[in-house]
């Protein structure tokens, strides 16, 4: 580069840097809320990846061949805002709208935004989705992820860190932006750049140290970045908290504290003076080398071959199934890829590694990365599926909650749910998911009972837009529906009925298999009763449910091999709240033990037998009939 040039460059940054500064400050100040001294750390860092380093065509965010932008440290959105105004994607009047309720610049970047991939904001999780969009970048796309120094405290940063230096993804660099000041005090290493160094560089990344505020600094880190191509790079940028902003510099008490307007204003009037100094300079894009159309959702794809089960055959488990299921539909459609934890050879996911090894992603036992990373894959276009233990779907809540509120299109998978899972005890029965997964509104939850309804649950996943969650059972069931049976999302299955039924069963999943018995055993004393099995839990068949229990008299049983708050009974009790009807939940009530599965089932009150006591004293006893129990 030559002198003039690399000074004019220098010069230029150095204007977009004290703008996104201004635009913050103004942005926040008309807000009354939000992290201007968050932002004014990271200017410089801003200016000089999205005016210098980075290929993006800037009228067309979302064009798949852009180099790629995640803001970890969420908080600092409004610089994020602010430098896509300044890209000319957006007017800058609308900054102003910050935070308030008719704008989609919120207090933390949501995929609303056509310039955001992934919603941020819960810490530590940026750099585990800018991974997963770093797998299925195209040729020569780099994926850039900006975290503050604070949530370098959460594991989930290390659980990326290290599968990135083991798959050698060279196309992912992250920046620390290490101001030191946390919320409430200093962060634990504060400046101490070496320990910074020392950890990044012994996690097998390429880690270099800068001044975050010295542009040319940052520009030849960036550079000696994008010249190592097989390891990760990380710029460890030392920082001042609220630069520029007067006597607040580097001071603790500022955090997520908007300036009062005065205060403003003095500020903004002294780096206004700071651009007065030299002339204005023109920006041009650096425009993606192949700019591509935007992928358009394409049409939903059918499995090529029927389930390949029937009723009467040998018993089938539904993770079984999936896995199965899985390495079909991956025939028909090349956007499915899979990640799983360290148990593909429980969960079945290693039938879809054998026929796709390159669309197979092993994360290892770190559950937090694993859906993280689901949500990069999915932000690139792919329809990842991530799967591991219903128990320890719980390490990655927080995750799934940012997928939900990004309407990531991920597909998880928890395998071994309920007692029924045996003897290996407690810690490893997956009781809360569904109360965990319903909880997020747009989490559609399927609980499939048999093989075959598992091989059609997958397929729907597959096919919807948007966050889904499959419940599947360690031991084998039997196969109740054949190949032709058709499901759908937000519809459940009625397997017995009669116009004579005094009672209505809902179940799902393992206990389907007690209810049916219960329902022979009943049969046999002359006592009818219906039962559903309910297959879709979120959306759930409302309409069905309300039909049924009315046709029986309002008496209504659920069984579920769950917890009994948040599970498949509260979900049956929501969709009938407005009916006339009583309600009694059957589920696990304590924390269970080890012991056989059908010993389990029994002693914690799902089985057969305690169904069948339960309709008859029910219909024996109607006076004690309960709204809910």
């Amino acid at each position: 580069m030559h002198t003039d040039s690399a000074t004019n460059e220098t010069l230029l940054l150095e204007q977009k840097a004290i703008r996104l500064r201004i635009d913050s400050i103004r942005a926040t100040t008309a807000a009354g809320s939000g992290h201007p001294t968050s932002c004014a750390s990271a200017a410089e860092i801003m200016a000089v990846l999205l005016f210098s380093v980075m290929r993006y065509d800037p009228a067309d965010p979302r064009n798949l061949a852009n180099d790629k932008f995640v803001l970890s440290k969420g908080h600092a959105a409004p610089i994020l805002y602010a430098a896509w105004a300044e890209a000319g994607t957006f007017g800058l009047d609308r900054l102003l709208t910050l935070r308030r309720l008719d704008s989609d610049f919120e207090g933390h970047p949501t995929p609303r935004l056509p310039f955001v991939d992934v919603a941020t904001g819960s810490l530590g999780q940026g750099l585990s989705a800018a991974l997963g969009m770093a797998f299925a970048a195209r040729s020569g796309q780099r994926m850039y992820v900006l975290l503050g120094d604070g949530e370098s405290a959460e594991g989930s940063v290390w659980e990326a860190a290290e599968i990135a230096s083991a798959r050698k993804v060279g196309n992912l660099c992250a920046t620390i932006d290490i101001n030191r000041l946390g919320q409430s005090q200093p962060t634990l290493l504060q400046h101490d750049m070496e320990t910074y160094r020392r950890r990044w560089e012994a996690f097998g990344w390429q880690a270099l140290i800068v001044d975050g505020h010295d542009i040319p600094a940052l520009l030849e880190a960036y550079q000696q970045a994008d010249r190592v191509t097989d390891r990760p790079s990380v710029v460890l940028a030392r920082t001042i908290k609220g630069k520029g902003m007067l006597e607040i510099e580097d001071k603790e008490g500022w955090h997520g504290m908007a300036m009062k307007p005065d205060f403003a204003d003095k500020i903004v009037a002294v780096l206004e003076q700071q651009l007065k100094k030299n002339p204005a300079l023109t920006w041009h894009p650096k425009l993606p080398q192949r700019v591509t159309q935007q992928v358009k959702n394409q049409a939903k794809h059918v499995l090529s071959d029927p389930p390949p089960y029937k009723p009467g055959d040998k018993d089938v488990a539904t993770r079984r199934a999936f896995g199965d299921a899985l390495a079909a539909v991956g025939k028909t459609d090349p956007r499915l890829v899979v990640l799983d934890g360290d148990v593909k050879n429980s969960t079945y996911t290693e039938e879809f590694q054998k026929a796709f090894p390159d669309r197979f992603f092993e994360c290892f036992i770190a559950e937090q990365n694993m859906v993280g990373t689901a949500i990069g894959l999915a932000a690139q276009g792919k329809i990842p599926f991530a799967s591991t233990f219903g128990s320890f779907v719980t390490r990655a809540y927080d995750f799934l909650r940012m997928a939900a509120i990004g309407n990531a299109n991920i597909k998880l998978a928890g395998t071994h749910i309920g007692v029924s899972i045996g003897e290996d005890g407690p810690s490893q029965m997956g009781l809360e998911d569904i109360a965990m997964t319903c909880a997020e509104p747009n989490c559609t939850v399927l609980y499939p009972s048999d093989a075959t309804a598992a091989w059609r649950a997958t397929e729907l996943a597959m096919q919807h837009q948007g966050p889904c969650y499959l419940r599947l059972g360690r031991p084998a069931t039997p196969v109740f529906y054949s190949a032709a049976e058709s499901f759908a999302i937000g519809k459940c299955k009625v397997l017995r009925q009669s116009a004579h039924d005094g009672a209505l069963i809902v179940t799902g999943g393992v206990t389907l298999a007690e209810a049916l018995s219960a329902f022979e055993q009943l049969r046999g004393e002359g006592i009818l009763v219906r039962v559903i099995d309910l297959f879709s839990i979120q959306p759930i068949d409302r309409e069905e449910l309300i039909k049924a229990s009315r046709e029986v008299g309002g008496i209504v049983i659920t069984v579920e091999d769950h917890y009994a708050h948040g599970g498949l009974g509260d979900a049956v009790l929501a969709a009938l709240a407005e009916d006339r009807v009583s309600v009694h939940k059957l589920a696990v009530r304590e924390i269970p033990h080890s012991g056989k599965p059908h010993e389990l089932i029994d002693r914690y009150g799902i089985s057969a037998r305690h169904i069948a006591n339960l309709v008859r004293n029910l219909l024996r006893q109607p006076s004690e009939r309960s709204r809910a129990s």
